[in-house]
């Protein structure tokens, strides 16, 4: 679960969508923070899959 925050900043968990939509067993996670107040959307970057072996888009969940 998420960590508790100081202030504006919180950590948030990012799950690669190309590997979701495949099927493949397992997943690929990244673990980031953000500022709350200048990001209130969801954070959306490209991070590299072990499984796939390359850069893919990473989204974030929850």
């Amino acid at each position: 679960m998420a960590k508790k925050a100081k202030g504006n900043r919180i950590q948030v968990i990012m799950e690669c969508t190309e590997h979701k939509a495949t099927g493949a067993p397992g997943t690929s996670r990244y673990i980031t923070t953000k500022n709350r107040k200048n990001t209130p959307e969801r954070l959306e970057l490209k991070k590299y899959n072990p499984v796939l072996k390359k850069v893919t888009v990473h989204k974030e969940i929850k």
